[in-house]
């Protein structure tokens, strides 16, 4: 299969390389080009999977487009509009798009650019990537980790089954198709951890400080970020979801044995550091809360649904921040009253 890897950071080049391991041809494009500098022919991989892959690199995204017969869409969510409008005119009629991650309703944007154009294609909205990585040099990735039942959703959301077997054919892994897209934006669970981190250390962030993100979830902080999940996970409930809790996602990540957060968090920082963010310009941060918790509480005041610990940590954050953070352009032109229908069909042709 041709597949057409839109991102290069570290996510993108890492699943291209796993494509290749399983005999599938890819052409790899990063938005502004500077993720794909340094790579020639091949991409060296290190970690799970060692050796060389070899990727087509595009310079231009129609070039990387032509012939796909699937494309993976791998960018931050503060890129993935502006990519999903640059590309939307260039996707052929009927190519799967997979979004790994999905952020907000991502796949409502590109759905309704795809409808603008006479054009349809099944969207898959992956909750997370469905690996991790690191990249260690220019024409160099690590793969850390593979990710085991990553739930995707669609656009139509009848697509999922489909979606799932199109992503596990491609990495080799197994995907839990989800009811709809709803399912996929609110199983990101690292929002919830990163806004009750973000409010207990806001003073180390602003600071500069280096600091153990393991090591400072405190029992207040998991307190916090159980409430948080709490909130969430009923929301999804009302929604028709049952998505999983955040310490049974963290024991999946991390392989730990499941128990409660704050004895889980010791467990993680043996495991070894994890460097929190240095500066309140950290863009993830920020994302957590736009494309997270921001985006969770239009769902809720859509559907009647009280979220008061939720509200109150965007409004903390914002305050800290001093800036709004709830200005989610992933949601442009969409009218949350139509919301059920739009999830099941799409957008009108």
């Amino acid at each position: 299969m041709r597949l057409a890897v839109l991102g290069a950071g570290a996510v993108g080049p890492a699943a291209a390389a796993i494509a290749v391991s399983r005999g599938h041809s890819v052409a790899l494009w990063s938005p502004r080009g500077g993720g794909t500098h340094g790579i020639g022919a091949t991409l060296r991989v290190e970690g799970i999977i060692a050796g060389t892959a070899r990727v087509d690199v595009a310079v231009d995204v129609s070039r990387a487009l032509w012939q796909a017969e699937a494309v993976l869409v791998s960018v931050p969510p503060h890129a993935l509009g502006p990519v999903l409008w640059r590309v939307a005119p260039m996707l052929h009629d009927g190519v799967p798009v997979l979004l790994a991650p999905s952020h907000s309703l991502a796949p409502l944007l590109l759905d309704r650019l795809l409808a603008s154009l006479g054009r349809q294609a099944p969207i898959g909205a992956m909750a997370t990537p469905p690996l991790l990585a690191v990249r260690e040099s220019p024409d160099t990735v690590r793969i850390v980790a593979l990710r085991e039942g990553v739930e995707i959703a669609a656009v139509p959301a009848a697509a999922a089954p489909g979606l799932a077997q199109l992503a596990a054919d491609l990495f080799g892994l197994s995907f839990r198709p989800l009811p709809d897209a709803i399912g996929a934006a609110l199983a990101n669970h690292e929002a919830v951890l990163q806004a009750a981190l973000a409010i207990g250390n806001a003073t180390r962030i602003e600071g500069a400080e280096p600091w153990d993100m393991h090591g400072r979830m405190t029992p207040a902080i998991c307190r916090l970020a159980d409430r948080l999940d709490a909130e969430r996970l009923h929301l999804a409930h009302t929604l028709g979801h049952a998505l999983t809790p955040l310490p049974t996602a963290l024991s999946r990540a991390h392989g730990l044995e499941e128990a409660p957060l704050a004895r889980m968090a010791a467990a993680l920082a043996a495991q070894g550091p994890a460097p929190g963010p240095l500066g309140l310009d950290a863009t993830h941060l920020a994302e957590s809360v736009t494309y997270g918790l921001a985006l969770w509480l239009r769902l809720a005041e859509a559907r009647g649904v009280a979220m008061p610990l939720t509200a109150a940590a965007v409004a903390v954050l914002e305050a800290l921040w001093g800036s709004a953070l709830v200005g989610d352009d992933l949601l442009e032109g969409l009218d949350l009253a139509q919301l059920p229908a739009l999830m099941r069909d799409g957008h009108p042709r």
